[in-house]
């Protein structure tokens, strides 16, 4: 069984795990399950959920990930990129339709590991994923400001703009006593590990504004005002009624979720990779992912993925095999089996607080900055998704600014595609691509090509040798470093042909190796060139054009 579809905990259990980092990844899963509590609450909370939604996720995808995932370190759960996602479905379909949206795209994601999509999916442009995170974090901001403030607004619109005008509108109902809970809880959050290093101040903020709320009755928002009551056990799995209609009205945020949960997971992959010198297993990480995504629903879950900030912190602490993401993953059941009912008492302004650091470290400022300095297409990739995503949806943003990429991409690729023309009359001993004289009879033009002939460059290509304005009587067109050609590419061979053949100008076509004469056949380019005049050597060729002059 080839390695890339076995999980690399079952690969480091067969080597055999030292004492040494097993005590390591027990000690760095129990910090990292502590960091990950008061995340994952606020994160199911500002998608529109209820808290427990985020800790189920956190408990229940954590364990899967880590289990039978690709890496070694990654931890996985609920994370900031998909609040926007998950509030645009739970507003429009309800927590039902939030429930079939990811396990339609838990499947997705395995689709994609197991049609080996996870190498592809590192070659999305950077400037697109900073443009959206960017996005996502200023939205996740904006969610913030109701609690923030205290404003205490019981309806707040989706769209962005809707949002700052509610808000606007309601800031003389500001509540101090939430502001300073909100900026305590950014301060502390911040700076509190240069003081301990092990304990996460998001932890030390809940505590204290948890313990100052119920010691001086102070009149702000809780959990417990939102939400009720938080659960302290799991429920059965179960999948709500479908239909087809619901299915359709799905499958595009569907994939909005699974493509949005790859590229983080794997991003935080190779992040990881980078700070332990190791090498994930992308396809078998998708399929954890997937698969995570699949039972987090089954249980009432929300969208799961790999998180770079608890990766990372999992490194920072020791952590070096999946053992880690696992007792992470129980750690977590044990805080909810044991103290779910004091969590209602969290005060919402402190949620807020932890969140607006989260999109501090989100909004990725330092690498927006450098990219608007950079290439004009990169800017315009950049800047659309960024506004997408903050004004519409990052549905849209993700499937624009891939198309958009593609565009760019296929322009850069084009304007790559380098064509030169060489005749006896401007030749004067010039080199071609290489160190090469080649002695071109006069009524030959030889057109040397260097790229891919694909659809892109295909219209250059036919427009450079056809608008020539010398009259030759054999035109050679040598390939030798032409990669690549696609239907389009073999469609303006075929023009080219034919436009010279009616005026009675003889074309030879070189550098065509064996694999290349083969596409040759496929396309039926034979019927429109003898199969002598296709050689592989150039001096072959120009034997030919001579003998045809």
């Amino acid at each position: 069984m080839s390695k890339e579809f076995v999980p690399k905990l079952f690969s480091l259990l067969k080597k055999g795990i030292s004492k040494e980092t097993l005590t390591k990844d027990l000690l760095s899963g129990i910090i990292v399950g502590i960091v990950a509590l008061p995340l994952a609450i606020a994160f199911a909370i500002a998608s529109g959920v209820s808290p427990e939604k985020g800790i189920l996720t956190a408990i229940i995808a954590g364990i899967i990930i880590s289990t039978f995932g690709g890496s070694r370190v990654q931890i996985g759960g609920p994370t900031g990129a998909f609040i926007v996602i998950i509030y645009g479905i739970v507003q429009e379909y309800g927590t039902d339709g939030l429930t079939i949206a990811t396990f339609m795209a838990g499947f997705i994601i395995i689709g994609f590991g197991i049609a080996r999509l996870g190498n592809l999916l590192k070659y999305i442009p950077y400037s697109l994923i900073v443009g959206f995170t960017s996005g996502i974090a200023l939205i996740i901001f904006s969610s913030q400001i109701n609690d923030f403030f205290g404003l205490h607004i019981e309806k707040v619109p989706a769209d962005f703009i809707g949002k700052w005008t509610v808000y606007f509108n309601n800031f003389h109902k500001i509540n101090w006593y939430a502001i300073g809970i909100a900026v305590a809880t950014i301060l502390i959050t911040l700076y509190f590990q240069k003081i301990i290093k092990k304990v996460p101040g998001s932890i030390i903020a809940i505590l204290l504004s948890t313990i100052f709320v119920i010691l001086f009755d102070i009149p702000v928002d809780t959990i417990e005002s939102n939400f009720g009551n938080i659960p302290n056990q799991i429920g059965l799995p179960h999948i709500p009624n479908v239909n087809f209609e619901t299915i359709q009205a799905l499958i595009q945020p569907a994939f909005a979720i699974a493509i949005l949960g790859s590229i983080e997971s794997l991003l935080s992959a190779v992040v990881s990779d980078s700070m332990i010198g190791g090498k994930h297993r992308s396809n078998m990480e998708l399929v954890a992912q997937g698969a995570a995504n699949i039972m987090s629903s089954l249980f009432g879950g929300i969208p799961a993925t790999g998180a770079i900030a608890r990766t990372a912190t999992n490194v920072k602490n020791g952590g070096r095999t999946p053992i880690a993401g696992i007792v992470h993953a129980l750690v977590l059941l044990a805080i909810m089996l044991l103290f779910a009912p004091y969590a209602k008492l969290i005060p919402m302004s402190c949620l807020a607080g932890i969140l607006i650091v989260v999109a501090y470290h989100m909004s990725e400022w330092k690498q927006f900055r450098s990219i608007l300095k950079g290439n004009r297409m990169d800017i315009i990739i950049l800047l659309t998704t960024f506004f997408l995503t903050v004004i519409f949806d990052l549905v849209i943003a993700i499937e624009i600014g891939i198309v958009l990429s593609s565009f760019m991409f296929m322009k850069r690729m084009s304007e790559s595609v380098n064509i030169q023309g060489f005749s006896s009359e401007n030749n004067n001993d010039e080199h071609l691509f290489d160190d090469e004289l080649l002695d071109l009879p006069k009524g030959v033009i030889l057109y040397e090509i260097n790229g891919p002939l694909f659809f892109g460059a295909a219209r250059q290509f036919q427009e450079t040798i056809t608008n020539t304005h010398l009259q030759p009587k054999v035109i050679i067109i040598r390939m030798r470093y032409v990669p690549l050609i696609d239907a389009t590419g073999y469609q303006s061979i075929k023009e080219i042909i034919k436009t010279y053949k009616s005026r009675n100008i003889r074309v030879i076509i070189s550098g065509i190796r064996e694999s290349l004469r083969k596409d040759f056949e496929k396309n039926e380019m034979f019927s429109f060139i003898e199969p002598d005049f296709v050689v592989e050597e150039i001096h072959t060729a120009i034997k030919i054009a001579k003998k045809n002059l």
